[in-house]
């Protein structure tokens, strides 16, 4: 069992840290909620030219086929970047979900398109505030002819929304929870901007009205919470990136920041501080390479470890994010430092694919199941 990566892979993280550098996804951020903007294109275009979007799809469908390791090393840098680009929504869910339940058709038509960035999807998932159930969603599928459907509801909040020229929506079909792959340029659907807390990952509202659907994979069973669990560790390296830049922010300037005639990192109250900020992130790091590892060797652990990940680095950011602000004193609560952004993202990414909530009812699910085989193990032995 291997927790580190590799040479190769540690060459791509450096790649990818001096590329998001050189582009400044921090002020991209800015200048995307500024302007309103549902990307910056010009950055999701560069990622695409060094063929970010496709590491993880297979070169049968037009991606590099590398692996999921690499895919953790990208995600980990964009979470440092804070790059406001909607690759979460397209890469870990969207093209995930058609490369485990798609039928042949539709992964040779639909995922050359996102290995090359030309589609962006959208996973519409939620339908309002709260933590219900996937299975009590209200929308609803109705067969129209063939495989053609109709769906009917509305999706809020959904990430990237606006931005996808695919949409993925959960419904239910015979009482089953199923996916469809939804054009969202037709009459059937209307979107509109839905107000976040971070509006560099702007959300929006889905109205389906007798939208045209095709079901994703014919008549197979989607496991959602399968492709949650593979979207958690993903998700999980973005917020363990974003946890390593608040901690570097709040130590390079507790080096250069003097009160009262020494440097603020001289002083206990300011040490402790950032020993804990250290503290959580590295707990959520070894977590988040499990979770890693699990992922790519597709471990039947991985319920298990991808709630383990996503709830540490869900805590891990939140506390960075929080802590950076306080190190920084009076100006970490002006608009003008960056510590306000790694905040609001710290609460997207947390809540993205259902909160802190949710995610421990998932272990304790995990370790629930866990228990049970050990028990059935030990009966089957004696």
């Amino acid at each position: 069992m291997q927790f580190e990566f590799s040479e190769d892979q540690e060459i791509l993280r450096d790649q990818a840290r001096k590329f998001l550098d050189k582009e400044d996804g921090r002020a991209a951020a800015r200048k995307t909620m500024d302007e309103r903007e549902l990307y910056d294109m010009s950055l999701w275009r560069g990622m695409s030219e060094l063929g970010w979007q496709g590491v993880a799809i297979p070169e049968t469908y037009g991606g590099l086929g590398i692996g999921y390791l690499e895919l953790c090393v990208i995600a980990e840098e964009l979470g440092r970047s804070l790059a406001p680009v909607p690759f979460s929504s397209s890469i870990y869910l969207v093209s995930e979900a058609i490369l485990a339940y798609g039928s042949e058709a539709q992964k040779q038509k639909l995922l050359p398109g996102f290995a090359t960035g030309e589609r962006v999807g959208a996973l519409a998932l939620s339908e309002g505030p709260g933590a219900a159930p996937w299975h009590a969603i209200k929308t609803t599928a109705t067969n129209v002819s063939g495989g053609s459907f109709a769906l009917t509801g509305v999706k809020t909040p959904v990430m990237d929304g606006e931005a996808a020229n695919l949409l993925l929506v959960t419904a239910l079909f015979d009482g089953k929870l199923q996916l469809f792959v939804v054009d969202p340029d037709q009459d059937g659907v209307s979107r509109s901007f839905e107000p976040g807390i971070d509006d560099s990952r702007p959300l929006a509202r889905i109205e389906l009205k007798g939208a045209t659907a095709t079901r994703l994979g014919g008549d197979g069973q989607i496991s959602l919470r399968d492709l949650l669990n593979r979207a958690a560790v993903l998700i999980a390296f973005e917020q363990l990136g974003g946890a390593g830049a608040c901690l570097q922010m709040a130590v390079d300037y507790a080096k250069q920041r003097v009160a009262f005639g020494r440097l603020i990192g001289s002083l206990q109250a300011i040490k402790h501080r950032l020993a804990d900020m250290y503290t959580e992130l590295e707990l959520a790091r070894s977590n988040c390479y499990f979770g890693a590892w699990a992922l790519s060797t597709n471990d039947q652990g991985l319920d298990e470890a991808a709630s383990i990940a996503r709830l540490s680095a869900s805590n891990a950011f939140f506390y960075c994010a929080k802590e950076n602000i306080q190190v920084h004193g009076g100006i970490g609560f002006t608009w003008d430092l960056d510590g306000h952004l790694f905040y609001r993202r710290s609460k997207l990414l947390s809540s993205v694919i259902g909160g802190q909530h949710r995610w421990r009812e998932y272990l304790m699910q995990a370790l629930e199941t866990k228990k049970r085989a050990k028990a059935t193990e030990r009966a089957h032995v004696a």
